[in-house]
């Protein structure tokens, strides 16, 4: 883990020397975590981690600074809470030679207070957030990052295929979702959310998956994904108890069409919107365009989305390394819904799935 520290702050500071940045300031949360392998615990006690040009340090709440110093050689500047912490941040800003900063990229998920805490000491004259910094770090994965998303990506397909043999008339959206679980846990993941949506529920794309019983004939969305190590899976498919109607079969195909059309026109060198277009485009001219509700995707690793985001607006140009979901749908309100997922790594000839489960409707 330290050398993987050592590697990635490595990385962050040849993206400050390109970008001219001179601190970037990180709160508890997963850019810390992609950097250090953990971040302290986050409440409402300032605490962050400076990077500058060529020492780092931590304003640490006094609470987690021994657990925090048993993870990390990295110094701690602790404050206790009679304190106060301004004392310690101008000798962690000191530390890392960061008093007179102009330039400093501030970590978008950060509280506010945070933040306002490290301005108030500063004389500055550019301010942003991670995108060109550590963020476009992270949007490019490396094989060890791959590797876990793979693995992951396997143990979803197992717990998809294991709700797919769970499917029975009667049983509700949370007895499958329950089967599931029990299989992330069996291969050593945790499952982090499991949307079973049936019949008129899979209209709904975020539905909260409740106590509404299978019935045949209806189309069932499951999206699920989970945890194991630092990175995450996500995968929807459809499934439908018997036979599906000539209208499930066309809408599914038509989602599948808008899939395989993203996957061919995803490569380094475009813009992310160009692969929504591609998948949104056939969607409209079948008629449906209305009914396509969200972007088509967005990037996955330590958390479960995260950028590049695949979207119409989204200027983001692809470059290899990238991993993101595709994943239109179709919602018909008080019907049904259809949505497909794949997760990709976008290689130099194109994306990669990392999923080897079929797109094909299950039919039990």
């Amino acid at each position: 883990m330290k050398d993987r520290t050592t590697r990635r702050l490595a990385k962050v500071r040849a993206s400050m020397q390109a970008t001219g940045t001179q601190l970037v300031a990180l709160g508890p949360g997963a850019h810390m975590q992609w950097i250090l392998g953990f971040h302290p615990h986050p409440d409402e006690r300032p605490c962050l981690l400076l990077i500058g040009d060529e020492r780092e340090a931590f304003l640490m709440p006094s609470l987690n600074a021994e657990d925090t110093r048993q993870r990390s050689t990295i110094v701690c500047h602790p404050w206790s809470d009679d304190e106060g912490p301004v004392k310690a941040l101008i000798s962690a800003l000191d530390d890392v030679g960061a008093r007179d900063v102009k330039s400093m990229v501030l970590d978008e998920t950060m509280r506010a207070d945070f933040a306002m805490l490290l301005v108030d000491h500063l004389t500055l004259t550019r301010r942003s957030f991670t995108e060109k910094t550590v963020g476009a770090l992270r949007m490019r994965k490396d094989v060890e990052e791959y590797r876990s998303l793979k693995e992951n990506a396997a143990i979803a397909d197992q717990a998809m295929q294991r709700g797919f043999d769970a499917l029975k008339e009667g049983r509700s959206e949370l007895d499958i979702a329950a089967v599931i679980q029990s299989q992330f846990k069996a291969q050593k993941a945790e499952m982090k959310f499991a949307i079973v949506a049936s019949g008129p529920n899979g209209a709904l794309p975020h539905h909260k998956t409740g106590n509404r019983k299978l019935t045949e004939g209806e189309p069932i969305v499951m999206d699920i994904g989970g945890q194991k190590g630092e990175y995450f899976s996500d995968i929807t498919r459809l499934a439908v108890l018997g036979n599906p109607s000539d209208e499930i079969r066309k809408v599914h195909d038509i989602v599948d069409r808008a899939v395989r059309n993203a996957l061919a026109t995803a490569r380094p060198g475009i813009k992310a919107m160009e692969v929504d277009n591609a998948a949104r485009s056939i969607i409209a001219k079948a008629g449906y365009g209305d009914f396509f509700v969200h972007r088509t995707g967005h990037g996955l690793g330590i958390e479960v989305h995260e950028p590049p985001y695949i979207s119409a607006s989204s200027e983001t140009i692809l470059e290899t390394g990238m991993v993101f979901s595709i994943e239109p749908g179709i919602y018909l309100p008080g019907r049904f819904g259809v949505r497909l997922e794949e997760i990709v790594i976008l290689r130099e000839d194109g994306p990669e799935i990392l999923s080897s489960l079929p797109r094909d409707i299950f039919s039990l």
